[in-house]
């Protein structure tokens, strides 16, 4: 059993926020012809189905952001199900908006619904990263995030939104790479390759010890004034 948890803070007064695009994914799932009618559970909204012939339960805490772990874990615990079998779908401040990163484990970031699920679930849960950009300013953040998309953000939204659900049996089975892909040409998002670490170049060497190793052998003189004066100091000996 998968559980996928959408986060953000429930009521129609937040529902358009950039910090609502996890409830809006969760959304779009439920929609798929396997899922029930939302219900109450867990301190939730839930919904069952299934993807890809593994049996899911959709979440959208109704805690609030910041205590979102508390009605997560208590399904994980209800289930007897590890961190493993948790799903969190969240903004990010962190991605350009409509860019998507997928990822187990890692660290919060600054995030409140990641660090209540940390608390009370664990950290080795996936995590699916929707980017909603930066404001650029930190004084910012708190009204971008709270803030509702703009209209010119309908350009990336509804399709990321939408293939999200579509490509859903991806996110279950943990075909990350694929899943990737198809978000990125949904959204007109170039797939950005995995950086690739490039061999540390040697040490450059000094002029000097670079002048030792191209130095040439001194040849001595064998005739001539220095070459007499040579042979009186070492007294012509050989070695």
């Amino acid at each position: 059993m998968i559980i996928i948890a959408g986060l953000g803070n429930p009521g129609s007064q937040y529902a358009g926020n950039r910090h609502n695009i996890g409830f809006m994914a969760v959304d779009a799932l439920q929609r798929l012809p396997s899922f029930s009618p939302w219900s109450r559970k867990f301190k939730s909204e839930i919904s069952e189905g299934e993807i890809a012939g593994e049996k899911v339960l959709l979440m959208k805490p109704l805690t609030y952001m910041n205590l979102s772990g508390e009605a997560v874990g208590e399904a994980m615990r209800f289930y007897k199900l590890g961190p493993s079998n948790i799903i969190a779908i969240h903004d990010e401040l962190d991605l350009p908006a409509g860019r998507v990163r997928i990822k187990t484990a890692g660290g919060h970031g600054g995030h409140n619904g990641l660090k209540s699920l940390d608390a009370h679930c664990g950290k080795d849960y996936r995590r699916l990263r929707l980017g909603i950009g930066h404001p650029g300013v930190k004084d910012r953040v708190h009204g971008h995030v709270l803030g509702d998309f703009a209209k010119t953000d309908k350009v990336w939204l509804e399709p990321l939104i939408e293939a999200i659900a579509d490509n859903a049996s991806m996110l279950v089975k943990g075909e990350d790479s694929q899943l990737m892909n198809k978000l990125a040409l949904a959204t007109g998002a170039k797939a950005e390759p995995e950086k690739q670490v490039k061999p540390a170049k040697p040490a450059a060497k000094s002029h000097i010890h670079q002048a030792r190793n191209h130095a040439q052998p001194m040849k001595l003189p064998e005739t001539g004034p220095m070459a007499e004066m040579l042979k009186k100091m070492f007294g012509g000996k050989k070695d």
